[in-house]
């Protein structure tokens, strides 16, 4: 559901933010960036729509028949694959006397937190299809699902054996898993198990702090909010499939006169006449994956670069 009439304010909520004079810090996490933007090949674009050609068909070779024999041909195609540009923003409105009263600089506090809510959305849409726009294509889990790449969890005797066979899957569809993105929590499960004489499994780092590299490939868990429990443990792959055209880089702009109103045209906030100032933060990007026709699956239904150790929850 659309809101328009969400904005800070000198609520229960941040009292914090206006606090007496004891302390003008505020302690908070690290914004979390987007595991897409990390990991996905980027291309700039110049317009709102763009085209990427991707290999459709493979040429095949033939044996001659004799010192005479004719030799066949064979035909190699392409077809594209659109990027097509959609824009993500929001607003952030502040009253004029919070931020006088406020000790702390709050423009910069927001920003970050404004960063993170558009990777989150990116990585969600992306990744899970979550608010997805029409105009994108199938989002990374749901393509591995269709294509049967895709192992439940607790399938193997371990969760080893799911990641490996479910790597196994996508290699047998010509491609390489070069990295993995987690569900939050997933790196303290690994370090977690076992072998049948207790001795650790999983040891990425020295310094005892879990993260690192996965089967020797990189792996990172998705701590924006954007992962779906529900669906899934663990997605890898070849992310170089995976398509981000930016038209934009993210802009913010400050706005002290306007107003804000909904769908319906219902003025919210005045900001002039309410004494407010108001942030807006946009961001315009494409999201498509490639799914190039391999030596070793030419059937574009059955084949994606991407796997999925889907949740015990997805099975039913």
């Amino acid at each position: 559901m659309a809101t328009y009439n969400s904005l800070i304010s000198r609520d229960a909520s941040n009292d914090p933010l206006v606090p007496e004079p004891v302390s003008k810090e505020i302690i908070q996490e690290l914004p979390t960036q987007s595991a897409v933007l990390q990991l996905a090949r980027q291309v700039p674009m110049s317009t709102k729509t763009q085209r990427q050609p991707v290999l459709d068909v493979m040429p095949i070779a033939y044996f001659v028949g004799g010192d005479t024999g004719l030799k066949q041909t064979s035909a190699q195609d392409w077809k594209n694959v659109d990027l097509i540009v959609e824009e993500m923003a929001t607003i952030v409105p502040i009253p004029e006397a919070y931020l006088d009263d406020a000790q702390v600089p709050i423009w910069d506090e927001v920003k970050p937190r404004l960063v993170e809510a558009l990777g989150a959305l990116l990585d969600g849409a992306a990744l899970f299809g979550t608010n997805k726009p029409s105009t994108w294509p199938t989002a990374v889990y749901q393509s591995a699902v269709a294509a049967g790449n895709a192992v439940i969890s607790g399938t193997g005797d371990d969760f080893a054996q799911d990641v490996s066979s479910t790597a196994e899957l996508v290699t047998r569809d010509g491609f390489a898993v070069n990295g993995f993105v987690a569900r939050p929590g997933l790196n303290w499960k690994l370090v977690g198990m076992r072998s049948t004489e207790g001795i650790p499994i999983y040891q990425p780092n020295l310094d005892g702090r879990p993260g690192g590299n996965l089967y020797g490939y990189p792996m990172a868990e998705l701590s924006n909010g954007a992962w779906d429990m529900s669906e899934a443990e663990l997605l890898m792959g070849d992310w170089s499939k995976v398509i981000i055209g930016k038209r934009t880089d993210i802009s913010f702009k400050l706005f002290t006169e306007g107003v804000i109103s909904d769908d319906d045209g219902k003025v919210i906030l005045n900001l002039m006449q309410q004494d407010s100032v108001a942030l807006r933060v946009v961001m315009r990007a494409a999201f498509a994956t490639a799914n190039p026709a391999t030596r070793l699956n030419t059937n574009s239904a059955t084949r994606s670069p991407f796997g999925v150790v889907q949740a015990t929850t997805a099975a039913s």
